[in-house]
């Protein structure tokens, strides 16, 4: 299972912290990012949010296995007690350096300049 924030929470002036992606994200419409993740064979089920954090979603299904991009690393991964404290693991999955939608973004920028 994947749960995926949905455009508001992802916004600037979306819900939780109020930090958001910038202005202009996600670049992709909630659906498309859904339909790419389910299209994996790896994922079972695509679910969305727009609450602050998943942490009820995470409760509620009780993970064996967590996983979040290592950049989380040292932030407080939500989930990470309760998914313990239940026998499961929390995994921190490596980053692939040059791909993430901001480093596209800014070649496509500096090509158009």
């Amino acid at each position: 299972m994947v749960a995926v924030n949905t455009n508001a929470s992802v916004q600037p002036q979306g819900k939780g912290k109020g930090k958001g992606k910038g202005k202009g994200r996600p670049f992709n419409p909630l659906e498309d990012r859904m339909a790419v993740l389910a299209a994996l064979e790896a994922v079972d089920y695509v679910v969305s949010f727009d609450a602050e954090t998943p942490k009820d979603m995470i409760e509620s299904v009780t993970p064996h296995v967590l996983a979040k991009g290592e950049d989380w690393r040292g932030k407080g991964v939500v989930g990470r007690v309760w998914v313990e404290d239940h026998g499961g693991q929390v995994v921190l999955v490596p980053l692939v350096e040059g791909r993430s939608s901001t480093n596209v973004v800014k070649k496509i920028l500096e090509v158009g300049e």
